[in-house]
């Protein structure tokens, strides 16, 4: 059965504050392993997101943990992960907003990440629940659409995401039948050269609470 709206947010700097996160683990790795293996950790990361096209923090940990073999602490370090408090890094209202759009239509979280922390990281931050199991995580989403549109069939879908790239993208292949979304969040919403390079989306918003004082016209939903 398809449905009339289907409201797709993204996660990081969309409904959770993902520059907070990594913040942390810098912290945490300069305080545990010291500025060098913190350093070091980092570029395996952006190696591996080079690679693979998505963050996979816990797939640099393997490749830092080759490099540190004989430093026991490194093993803590996935514990921190897993463990991590998301739900404190959740944006003010961000639950909240998705309560308040699904009195139009049902609200499916729509990410990119690894198989294990990514959907980890929905679960800890309370969002799995908040969309009733309506989680969809993929490599690259934007590649996903015909997937996306026949698990979640609707006349009209509305992208919430930080991401100029994404949303720009799904404009091209949906057209009209999606309105786009920019919450103004996180580094990538603010990189001039990301701005320059993308249109902006049809509503823009500071933060995601914002949208809790929107009604159905103001998604610029057709009727």
């Amino acid at each position: 059965m398809s449905d009339d709206l289907i409201f797709l947010f993204d996660v990081d700097n969309t409904l959770l504050d993902n520059d907070e996160v990594q913040a942390d683990l810098r912290d945490y790795l300069a305080r545990e392993h010291g500025p060098v293996c913190r350093d070091r950790y980092w570029e395996l990361f952006e190696q591996l997101r080079e690679e693979l096209g998505y963050a996979d923090y816990l797939g640099a940990l393997e490749r830092f943990r080759v490099e540190e073999m004989h430093d026991p602490r490194v093993l803590r370090m996935a514990n921190w992960l897993i463990e991590y408090p998301f739900a404190s890094r959740l944006y003010p209202g961000a639950l909240e907003v998705l309560r308040h759009v699904q009195q139009w239509g049902r609200a499916v979280i729509l990410s990119d990440g690894d198989a294990v922390f990514q959907p980890r990281k929905v679960q800890r931050a309370g969002l799995w629940d908040a969309v009733a199991d309506r989680v969809l995580i993929y490599i690259h989403k934007e590649q996903e659409l015909d997937d996306v549109e026949r698990r979640f069939p609707a006349r009209h879908y509305v992208m919430i995401d930080d991401k100029l790239r994404i949303l720009d993208s799904l404009k091209r292949q949906w057209g009209e039948r999606v309105t786009t979304v920019f919450p103004r969040q996180g580094h990538y919403a603010t990189d001039p050269d990301i701005l320059a390079r993308y249109p902006h989306g049809e509503r823009e918003v500071e933060q995601i609470g914002e949208l809790l004082t929107w009604r159905l016209e103001d998604f610029g939903v057709p009727r």
